[in-house]
């Protein structure tokens, strides 16, 4: 299977994926690391795809997403960007909003306490 048929079944089977660097349990890059710890502490279930595990995949994601970075977060194969716009949307409550929209389970009142550290 090439990495963009992997990238899309992942995309595919599961509402929220990211694609980081390292797992979310052990993310190995400040931005990963961040993006996974939203989600976390929100409480979302999300399927993570460490990058380094395959150059392939590494290389695919970016191509398949025409975006140069990683992390990248999809919600229901929707690409929505990497770390800053994920931090300014979680920071706006756009985040809160996608997930409302896509019937996606989250902690409302974690994703307050996020807004309110950050105000």
């Amino acid at each position: 299977m090439s990495a963009k048929d992997q990238i899309k079944d992942t995309v595919a089977a599961n509402d929220v994926v990211l694609f980081m660097k390292g797992t979310k349990e052990m993310p190995q890059c400040g931005f990963s690391s961040r993006v996974a710890g939203v989600l976390n502490y929100m409480g979302v279930e999300f399927k993570d795809v460490n990058v380094l595990a395959d150059e392939a995949l590494r290389q695919g994601i970016k191509d398949y997403s025409d975006w140069p970075t990683i992390p990248q977060l999809y919600v229901k194969g929707e690409f929505v960007g990497g770390c800053d716009i994920v931090t300014e949307m979680t920071l706006s409550g756009e985040l809160d909003a996608l997930f409302d929209q896509n019937g996606v389970t989250y902690d409302k009142d974690a994703a307050e306490k996020i807004r309110e550290a950050n105000a």
